[in-house]
């Protein structure tokens, strides 16, 4: 169970430093201007993007916020990590700019299955301690 939630906060710390801090300071800078029109997208849907990524990150790292909110935060990110490969494969070919959102996706979905198990975990706990006071 330790290892489980050390595994899970490191996943979670990584991708909100990556997708939620790192686009909050930089989203605004010439080179992510650059990146976005280099893809072929219009330039309001990198703050777009830059707005989704920071609520979803905020989503994912605070522990209050559970169920739907949470799954449709990684849902979001799943649809990010996918459509930025896809995107950077499409304009650029196999390169670095492609894996990478793919590593990330991993690092997701290392979260979210440590994320799930800890929640059953806890859903066992309580259900167990209902049986003992009933």
């Amino acid at each position: 169970m330790k290892s489980t939630r050390i595994t899970y906060w490191t996943a979670t710390i990584i991708i909100f430093l990556l997708d939620g801090v790192l686009p909050a300071l930089t989203s605004h800078t010439d080179m992510a201007r650059q990146g976005i029109s280099h893809l072929g997208y219009p330039d309001y849907f990198r703050v777009l993007l830059t707005a989704f990524k920071i609520t979803g990150a905020v989503i994912l790292i605070v522990p209050a916020l559970k169920g739907r909110l949470k799954e449709w935060a990684y849902a979001g990110f799943t649809f990010n990590f996918l459509c930025a490969a896809i995107s950077h494969w499409a304009v650029d070919g196999l390169g670095g700019d492609t894996l990478f959102p793919l590593v990330a996706l991993g690092i997701l979905a290392l979260s979210y299955f440590c994320y799930h198990k800890l929640q059953n975990k806890a859903k066992a706990a309580t259900y167990s301690n209902l049986a003992v006071q009933h």
